[in-house]
């Protein structure tokens, strides 16, 4: 198996649904009382890109697509229409707090905030979007003296961050996932139309 980094059509994707999923078990207790735990710690992420083929044309880019992956082989890049940035808008260097300098270390690890103060969800971003990445540290956005990695989203400094200074960052990003069926159901509807009802995508963990 290996990672393509290229990203799934976007004309498809846009019209895709799909989000996060967690896993919980509930218990229901004789008393009727419920008992909840969290199996998993992180969230993953789920799609359906069949709702986003409108013609043939659409779906014959994906089956090309779905072809040179080799079914759920290999993972490739996906583009997320409503969680893509680190704010709801452009990038800035003080979106995201990824660190504290200690005065030694030098990578952080790019990572996206969900929630208030009450009980944040801290998600690690790995695929971020080349060229969109900003970064600073105490405020002071830098132009140099560091490089992120496009495959982990680990951003090094050639100097580490000083002690109890906040090192914040700012990016596009990309999920990485692969197809979760080795098989496409395609319906030519009419002349110009095509339908695949279940495109199943899954995140990939790191």
């Amino acid at each position: 198996m290996a990672f393509h980094p290229i990203r799934f059509p976007l004309d498809v994707a846009l019209g895709a649904r799909g989000g996060p999923e967690r896993r919980t078990d509930v218990v229901t207790l004789a008393s009727g009382a419920e008992e909840r735990n969290s199996r998993w710690a992180r969230s993953r992420r789920r799609y359906n890109a069949g709702y986003g083929v409108k013609s043939r044309a659409d779906m014959q880019v994906v089956l090309a697509f779905f072809e040179e992956r080799r079914g759920r082989l290999h993972g490739f890049l996906w583009r997320d229409g409503l969680d893509h940035s680190s704010n709801s808008g452009a990038p800035t260097a003080l979106d995201q707090v990824i660190g504290s300098g200690d005065g030694v270390r030098t990578s952080f690890q790019l990572s996206k905030r969900y929630g208030a103060s009450f009980d944040p969800y801290q998600r690690a971003i790995t695929r971020p979007v080349a060229g969109s990445v900003r970064v600073a540290v105490a405020g002071v956005e830098l132009t140099s003296g560091w490089t992120v990695d496009g495959a982990t989203g680990v951003v090094g400094f050639s100097t580490p961050p000083a002690l109890g200074a906040a090192v914040t960052a700012g990016f596009l990003f990309d999920v990485p996932v692969r197809f979760d069926t080795d098989r496409l159901d395609i319906e030519l509807t009419s002349f110009d139309g095509a339908e695949a009802p279940s495109i199943p995508l899954v995140e990939i963990l790191p």
